[in-house]
Parts: structure tokens; sequence; C-alpha cells
């Protein structure tokens, strides 16, 4: 029998609550299981130790039986130090998605092409003062 240690769904709507429980990893997310083993809310805040609840003891004893816990549970159990911390890799993470990529591209020639007329600007030739000059000087001269 392969055995988990997951979450099963409690609650209502919107209000979620999960149980941790070691269960046959055959039945059902909310279906039978063999013992509950604690408590997860994640309405509470994260630092509040209400908001996990383990028995490490029993916890301890399913997985020496060979019980698999699942991501979530895995990530439970290396905070308690129970198990040791797994190098995950998530290369999506922190990657915008397509329609945010196109915007941060126009954005991008938007401002180069500011950037490139502010420069022009910059280097073109100031409009002449001396032959302002030079007319008033005629000006007076007459």
């Amino acid at each position: 029998m392969a055995m988990k240690i997951r979450l099963a769904r409690g609650g209502s709507k919107k209000r979620p609550h999960y149980s941790i429980v070691a269960a046959d990893s055959r039945m059902a997310r909310d279906g039978r299981f063999i013992e509950k083993l604690g408590t997860y809310n994640p309405l509470l805040p994260k630092d509040s130790e209400d908001r996990v609840k383990m028995n490490m003891e029993r916890v301890q004893y399913w997985l020496d039986q060979g019980a698999k816990p699942t991501d979530r549970v895995s990530r439970f159990l290396e905070a308690a130090d129970v198990l040791p911390k797994k190098e995950r890799a998530n290369l999506k993470k922190g990657e915008p998605g397509k329609a945010a990529q196109d915007r941060a591209k126009e954005k991008a020639e938007k401002a180069e092409a500011a950037a490139a007329a502010a420069e022009e600007a910059k280097n073109a030739p100031a409009p002449e003062e001396a032959p302002a000059e030079e007319a008033a000087a005629e000006e007076t001269a007459e």
C-alpha cells in the first residue's frame, strides 16, 4: 500500500481549512484516510503558531513506515526541521507573462525613442544669435 502524508480540504467555500492526514495514495483527496496528523489553516498570518499544527511523533512514525509527503506537507516538515531542505527549481517563477512582456517591450521602445529625440535635440546646432546681433547693429548704424 503506497502511503502519502497529504492535505485533506475542509471548510466552506472561500474559507479553506486543511487536515494533514496519512492516507493511501489511491484514495480521494478528501476521502478515506488512516490517521489525522495535524491541521493547516492558510487564513491565519504566516507567523501564527496555530497556522500549522502537527503531531510530530506520528508524522515521524509514518515517514519511517515509508509514507511520502506531498510538496506542501514536505515544506511544512522542512520548516519544522524534520526533513532536509530540497533544492527546488521554479524557472518560470520570476518571468512575467506574455502580455506583460509585450507591455515592457513597448515601454522600452518608447523610452529609447524619447532618449534618441533628446540626444538629437541636444546635438542639433542652436539658433545662432550672431545674425540677430548683426541685424540690430545694422539698424543702429543707419
